[in-house]
Order: structure tokens, then C-alpha cells, then sequence
């Protein structure tokens, strides 16, 4: 990826898209997260609420879409993840809510106007399904049938979770078999399970063989490609990562533009005129493309430029989050989601303990900085260590950990480690704190981070257990967080934000990566928009078998059907339902009907599964 203007960079290592559960006794298990820059909440501290409180929604309507049927799945905020499909039936993850029943729905959708849950398929209790989620028919010289596969994230430290991927056979849905469990990157190992948590997995079939690509969320070398021509036995046979592809660096290497986030969220493969590629969505690396051929050895081929400055709110830098990509069903065109859970940033964080602004990123689930007085948040700050509540179900502590000073009135400012953020920030908010600053630990390094911490907290320590988070929290690489604790008393510190809007799409030329437009809706741009209305980031996108048609999940902006083309994208046909919706992911139910436009599943985090269809002119 190119940026066309400067701004600040930090060291490839700096920039570990690590799950830092690594960090062992001292590690945190609800800080499960990549270390990033921007708002990224798909994470097991994710907690989106749908209908009405602080969250809220946009109002019920639609246009050329018919709601063909839909199932309600679950009562609890944030239960339901990524929706897969195959044949009669419908796939859908639960998440960690709570943690210890995680899985996957199994739906019979043979008739699209009444599904019917007919199964559920059980993950380790401290793991969950996110978006690891794909079911497809394999033919291989080892394995003829359907199998389902899911990723293992981690929510739990009980000692019976696991990482890693999952294989079922479900060539009887109604009866799936379990080919394989906790398989993945073993070497070392994951820090609580065998293998390394991974956040998703893409299936593709090459010949008489199959690979299974994932991201691995625990390492540096994030891409991981396994073969599974036996879905029983998969065999390690490739780990790579941004390291490898000098030709997506260049902005590094000439010092320019920010690749504070760069990690392995999202990939499909897909032959493409003769040649095997994978799609990788690398968030601030941006979309890049490898040859894989041979799977073992991949070869970069391109990478994408984000536009500078943003071509959607004129900020700059760009923020990147590159999230999720699919090539067009003619393979001309590639259509990629960014998302991003803030509709602010900082735009300068000062402090008597430094010389000019650093880099800082705000907390999502916290009230955002924009709507605290002066659009600041500023006052005198203490450092109070790692300060994590009493937690018996989820570090072992019995008691509080020990604050170093008192933070009522000011800023506390805190270690990353131990426990999940939103409990670090409850308590000092019980503590009178206006506000935190959380800095990263040893093992985190010089990335920045940043988290959702549900509002109000839903899981977590006995002593924040409903505590709604009232004070604003942004997080901050070490180096200025050790600046801040050792400056001399007393040490002050000022944030300040700006709107930049939410998470878009983008449409790109296939073949020379080249951007053409960017679409958002119209409420995402607005700053009127940026709370009380839930989640208006884009989330994932399906493309039409047989057209230039685009189905995109858009968490509480709903289901949107765009028109995409060498002259861009446009949006013909949208769907919110009464009491709103928060939808995350979007798949295509028939791709091989002859006549008419597909089913399309959305899955509703809240709610369930929606069936739709598109009845608008192409």
C-alpha cells in the first residue's frame, strides 16, 4: 500500500497484531484484541446493543428489498455472529455472549418465508465462534462431502477453551460430526490453548486437493495456510505475513504515511483468469493480493492505496481498516469494507510531560471526547499501575488490585495487563476518575491498541457488573505512557477529538488495484450521527453470482444493496426493520438459481437470521 502524505509510522515489530494473551500470568484475557489504532470491536469484548438504551438505532424502512422471512435466534444483545450457508440450511455463530456458550445455530431455510433452528453445534465452553465461519462441499482424493468450519476465539481461562480452526462434517446437517478440533499454528503454541486463536478461516478447493487459510491472531506471521484434502488431518504448510512483501511497504521504507495497524482480518481465494489469488483485507496495509498457485509458497502480486486525504471526510491521514473484500462476480471489480467503530479521533494529545502530540486512539463503548465539554478531555493525571478490579472468575484476583494513587477528580492513567479494559475503567470511574489513559504493557510493545468496552459492562469482574461507563478512556503506545507516569508532578495531560465518520466501502479495478469511488451512508458522514444511533459502520459485503449488485451488512445501518460499475457505486435498495437492526454478516443462499435475483442472509446480532430478496432493477 502507497499513502501519498506524511505521517507519523512506527516500527513493523511495533506494530503486532497480536492477541496478547501472550503475555502469560501478567496477560489480559478480556483485552483479547489486536493491538490497533482505530475502533475495532469484532473482538471477544465486543457488546453492540440494538434496540434502544445508550446504543439505539435508526429508524424502521426500506426500499426494493423484500423481507422473504426471518428467526429469531436469541434474546441477549451481541449473541450472534457470521451467517454461512449451504444448500437447505444456514449457519450462524454464537458469540461470547456469554462466554461458555459458544457455537453454531444450525437453520433449515428450505422454505425461506419459515426457518426453522433444527440443531446447535457446541464449541469449547471458553471459546466462541466469530467469523471464522464457512460451509461448503469438498470433492478431494481423501473426503467427498459437506463440512462447516469455525474459528476459536477465547473468552475464558478455565482451561477447557480452544484455539485454533474447527472441521465438522455436515453432509447430514442435522447430524454434524466433528472431523477436527483445536487445530492450527502449535508452534509454540497459543497462550491458552494448543493453538493459536485464530479470527477467521477461508475453505478453497484446488484440484483433488483443499486449504484452509487463516488468520492467526496470537503471532506476527498472521497468515497461516494449511492443507485439508483430509479435513481430518490438516497440514501446516505455509506462515507469512506483511514481513515477506516488500512491494506492500513502501510507504514504510520511504517513511511516509501510518501502517499503525497492520494485521490479517479477512481473506477469500477465487481463481481469477487461470490463477489461483488470495484477497487479504490487512486493515492500515490495505487490500492485497498474493498468488497461491502453489499455497505453500505465496507470492505478492498488489496492494491498494488509501486515498489521501480520505475521499469520505477529507481527513488525513487516511484511516485505513481495511476489514473484509470479495471480487465481483466478474472478477472486474473488488469491493472492500473499512470498518471502524469510531466516528472520531484524537487529533492531538499534548501533555506537560512531552514535547508537541502524540499518538492516541479513543476507546469505543466510552462517551466519546467530542461530547464532553470543549470536546476535550483535560485535567491532572495519576497513575494508579494496572488497576483491575477484584475478579475471581477472570484473573484469580480476590481483591482489588492495589492502586498506586487516588484518581478522584483526575485522569487515571493505566497498565495494560490482568484484566479486561472496561473493568479497568469502571473502577476508576467508581474511584471519581474523569477519565483514563491506558498505556501498553511490556509485551504489548509500541503499538497502540484500543478496544470496545461494552456500555454497560455485561461481563466481566463481580464489582463492575452493570456499571455503565460514563467517563471518556483513550489508549496510548508505552513509551509516552512511561512519560507520563515519570513526569514531574503534576503531570497534565489534553485530548482532543474530531469526527471523521464511520467505516465505508470501497470499489477498486481488479486487476490494477486502482481505487474508483467510496460509498457511505449518508448518516455515517454525519456528526448528528455519531451516537445514540448504534453502530453506522460497514461490516461485510456479497456479491451477486450474476450482476454488478453488492449485499452489505451495515451493523445498526442496516441491509444495503448497492449498484456498482466502472463509474461507481450507488445505492438502489436498503432495509431497516421496526426497533432497528445491528447486522453483521451477509451471504448469498442460492448462487446457482437460474432466474430472478438470490436469497440473500444477513445475520442480526441481537436477533437472529433475516432472509432477503432484491427486487429492484439492476
Amino acid at each position: 500500500m502507497r499513502f501519498k502524505a506524511r505521517g507519523f509510522a512506527l516500527s513493523l515489530v511495533g506494530l503486532l497484531a497480536v492477541f496478547t494473551l501472550a503475555v502469560g500470568a501478567a496477560g489480559a484475557v478480556g483485552e483479547a484484541a489486536h493491538s490497533i489504532t482505530e475502533d475495532v470491536v469484532d473482538t471477544p469484548l465486543e457488546a453492540h446493543a440494538q434496540h434502544g438504551g445508550v446504543g439505539g438505532h435508526l429508524p424502521a424502512s426500506s426500499a426494493n428489498v423484500e423481507l422473504v422471512g426471518k428467526l429469531r435466534l436469541t434474546d441477549v444483545p451481541g449473541r450472534i455472529s457470521d451467517v454461512a450457508t449451504l444448500g437447505d440450511y444456514a449457519y450462524l455463530g454464537a458469540y461470547d455472549t456469554p462466554c461458555g456458550e459458544g457455537g453454531v445455530y444450525v437453520v433449515d431455510i428450505s422454505n425461506p418465508s419459515s426457518p426453522t433452528e433444527v440443531g446447535f453445534i457446541p464449541t469449547a465452553s471458553g471459546s466462541f465462534v466469530s467469523e471464522g465461519l464457512q460451509a461448503l462441499s469438498l470433492n478431494t482424493s481423501a473426503f467427498k462431502g459437506d463440512i462447516l468450519i469455525i474459528n476459536n476465539e477465547i473468552c475464558d481461562i478455565s482451561g477447557s477453551q480452544i484455539g485454533g480452526f474447527s472441521i465438522f462434517d455436515v453432509t447430514n446437517p442435522l447430524s454434524p460430526a466433528p472431523l477436527v478440533q483445536g487445530a492450527g499454528d502449535t508452534d509454540p503454541g497459543g497462550a491458552l490453548s494448543a493453538a493459536n486463536q485464530i479470527h477467521s478461516a477461508f475453505v478453497w478447493q484446488q484440484g483433488k486437493r483443499a486449504f484452509v487459510v487463516i488468520v492467526d491472531d496470537e503471532e506476527l506471521e498472521d497468515v497461516d495456510i494449511f492443507e485439508i484434502t483430509n479435513p481430518s488431518s490438516p497440514v501446516f504448510i505455509a506462515q507469512v505475513s506483511l514481513a515477506d512483501w516488500p512491494g506492500a511497504q513502501d510507504a514504510q521504507s520511504e517513511g511516509i504515511g501510518s501502517f499503525a495497524a497492520s494485521f490479517l482480518h479477512d481473506m477469500v481465494v477465487r481463481k481469477v483468469k487461470g490463477d489461483w489469488l488470495m484477497l487479504l483485507s490487512y486493515w492500515d496495509a490495505g487490500y492485497i493480493v498474493l498468488n497461491v498457485n502453489d499455497p505453500a509458497n505465496p507470492v505478492f502480486v498488489n496492494d491498494t492505496t488509501f486515498t489521501d486525504p480520505d475521499p469520505q471526510t477529507g481527513t488525513s491521514p487516511p484511516e485505513g481498516n481495511a476489514h473484509q473484500a470479495e471480487w465481483s462476480h466478474n472478477e472486474k471489480f473488488i469491493l472492500g469494507t473499512d470498518e471502524d467503530f469510531s466516528p472520531t479521533r484524537i487529533s492531538s494529545f499534548t501533555s506537560s510531560a512531552f514535547v508537541g502530540s502524540r499518538p492516541a486512539s479513543e476507546a469505543s463503548g466510552t462517551p466519546l471526547i467530542a461530547t464532553q465539554p470543549g470536546a476535550v478531555m483535560t485535567g491532572e493525571v495519576v497513575h494508579v499501575g494496572r488497576g483491575c478490579p477484584a475478579d475471581p472468575g477472570g484473573t484469580g484476583l480476590v481483591a482489588p488490585d492495589t492502586y498506586l494513587n487516588n484518581p478522584s477528580g483526575k485522569i487515571a492513567l493505566i497498565e495494560r495487563g490482568l484484566c479486561r479494559f472496561d473493568n479497568k475503567i469502571a473502577r476508576a470511574q467508581q474511584a471519581g476518575a474523569i477519565g483514563v489513559i491506558v498505556y501498553n504493557s511490556v509485551a504489548g510493545g509500541e503499538g497502540l491498541m484500543t478496544m470496545g468496552v461494552g456500555n454497560p459492562v455485561a461481563v466481566g469482574g463481580p464489582s463492575v457488573v452493570g456499571t455503565t461507563i460514563t467517563i471518556p478512556a483513550i489508549f496510548v503506545q508505552r513509551s509516552t505512557g512511561i512519560l507520563l507516569r515519570d513526569g514531574t508532578p503534576p503531570v497534565t495531560a489534553t485530548a482532543t477529538s474530531e469526527f471523521n465518520g464511520w467505516g465505508y466501502i470501497h470499489l477498486f479495478d481488479a486487476k490494477t488495484l486502482a481505487e474508483i469511488d467510496t460509498y457511505a451512508i449518508p448518516e455515517a458522514l454525519s456528526p448528528s450521527f455519531a451516537s445514540g444511533f448504534g453502530d453506522l459502520s460497514v461490516h461485510e459485503v456479497a456479491t451477486d453470482p450474476k450482476s454488478d449488485l453488492a449485499y452489505v451488512s451495515y451493523y445498526a445501518g442496516g441491509f444495503r444493496v448497492l449498484l456498482f460499475g466502472k463509474d461507481g457505486i450507488q445505492e438502489v435498495g436498503h432495509f431497516i426493520d421496526e426497533g432497528g437492526n445491528n447486522f453483521w454478516g451477509v451471504q448469498i443462499a442460492d448462487p446457482k438459481q437460474k432466474r430472478g435475483n438470490p436469497l440473500v442472509l444477513a445475520s442480526d446480532r441481537d436477533f437472529g437470521l433475516y432472509l432477503f430478496r432484491y427486487t429492484g432493477k439492476k
